[in-house]
């Protein structure tokens, strides 16, 4: 094989073996045996079993503790240019049939869903911004960025600069520096900022992508949103953990009374305040830099009952498996506040973006939530990231969105 192939060979253990069989994409440094020969880091190699069958071919990541990443099963794939165009080429021919209209603003690339591990691209009208958390990525970027470009501008897509956001800790995992700023595109002149204007669901963004959290903008609630934005008409909203104030800006598009947006960051409260001047909004929302962890407490033992609409975004409170229990509890801890707060007949949206909170956990936490409040929960909508952000059942790592809708009965 070795001779065939021409890339070095990872020696699998035989659990190793079932975990790839199983379709996993990640091989742990505990699975992989020895690896012939001496290849570079990001090398690509063959992973095989002890006997030498052949698994699949993937990155080699010699700090990571994900020692191989895969990138194809096929023994026949030669991993030449024409290959990466025609992945490049199948998410962008998936983006476009899944997102319609919507494509001019979207993660174009997200990672091991579309065979790119560890890579993050997202689109904000007429710029790309990337993430690139594998040094087998980071090897062949002068190769994958401007065919990116170049697929779609043979698409009627012209794209104007390329910022790569790679001031992500993630990276030191795999022996590679943090920084961010312009990628060279070859006939591209350097764009003079990094800002963009976004339109989603009708509301307009100015989006910072060298400044702005992780790309600049989170774009995998944009249908979440949307459904927000359904039940908002004539009610009093209070949207916590604000950020950008995209919920609360949908609220505001939806027809509701009016809108209160609070978090935690000034600069955040400015932006969202920028934002929804840009809209038309002013006049119908308000702006709190605040705790929710404090705020919403407050609000109960003052008796509050200003609000029949209540959004919980936060950021992602379990960044591991091992701080779990914790963030479980803080969850727990602002959905009993604010179904507290909600009058009976009031909705509460409610969510979790770590895939270290599963599904049944979450949900788990809610029904404690619920019973500790001595209210009850009558489900309008479960729902999950929008499908550019696709999830592959084989790989539970990108299924890490959760979405509710309630009412409070």
């Amino acid at each position: 094989m070795k001779a065939e192939r021409g890339y070095p060979r990872a020696f699998i253990t035989a659990k190793g073996a079932r975990w790839v069989d199983g379709g996993h994409p990640w091989i742990y440094e505990g699975e992989v045996m020895y690896v012939e020969s001496t290849p570079e880091n990001g090398a690509l190699v063959d992973a095989v079993t002890e006997k030498g069958k052949y698994l699949g071919t993937g990155f080699l990541s010699e700090q990571s503790r994900i020692r191989v990443r895969l990138v194809s099963r096929n023994a026949n794939d030669a991993f030449d240019e024409a290959f990466w165009r025609r992945r490049i080429r199948w998410a962008w021919e998936y983006r476009k049939a899944v997102m319609g209209d919507d494509v001019s603003c979207c993660r174009l690339i997200f990672g091991e869903a579309d065979g790119f591990p560890g890579l993050t691209v997202d689109r904000f009208g007429d710029l790309l911004v990337t993430q690139t958390l594998s040094v087998g990525i980071e090897r062949i970027k002068p190769l994958l960025f401007p065919l990116l470009v170049n697929v779609l501008r043979e698409d009627g897509v012209a794209i104007r600069g390329l910022y790569e956001r790679n001031d992500a800790a993630l990276r030191e995992r795999e022996g590679l520096p943090q920084g961010k700023g312009w990628f060279p595109l070859n006939g591209l002149p350097t764009p003079e900022n990094p800002l963009a204007e976004i339109c989603e669901n009708g509301v307009y963004y100015n989006v910072d992508v060298e400044n702005g959290q992780k790309t600049g903008f989170f774009l995998d609630q944009k249908y979440n949103r949307r459904a927000v934005a359904k039940l908002a008409r004539g009610r009093r909203v209070l949207d916590c953990f604000t950020h950008t104030g995209s919920f609360a800006l949908n609220a505001a598009k939806g027809g509701a009374e009016g809108v209160t947006a609070v978090d935690v960051s000034e600069s955040a409260i400015a932006m969202a305040r920028a934002n929804a001047e840009r809209n038309g909004f002013g006049d119908r929302m308000a702006f709190l830099c605040a705790d929710v962890f404090s705020l919403l407490p407050t609000m109960e033992e003052q008796g509050h009952k200003m609000f029949d609409f209540i959004i919980l975004d936060p950021p992602a409170f379990a960044k591991s498996r091992e701080t779990a229990a914790n963030a479980e509890r803080g969850y727990k801890e602002i959905n009993l506040r604010a179904m507290r707060l909600l009058p009976r007949g009031g909705y509460l949206a409610t969510a979790s973006c770590s895939h270290f909170m599963p599904a049944a956990r979450f949900e788990r936490m809610l029904r404690a939530a619920a019973r500790d409040a001595k209210v009850e929960l009558r489900q309008i909508e479960a729902r999950q990231q929008s499908p550019d952000h696709p999830i592959l059942w084989n790989v539970p790592e990108t299924d890490y969105l959760k979405f509710y809708l309630f009412q409070i009965v």
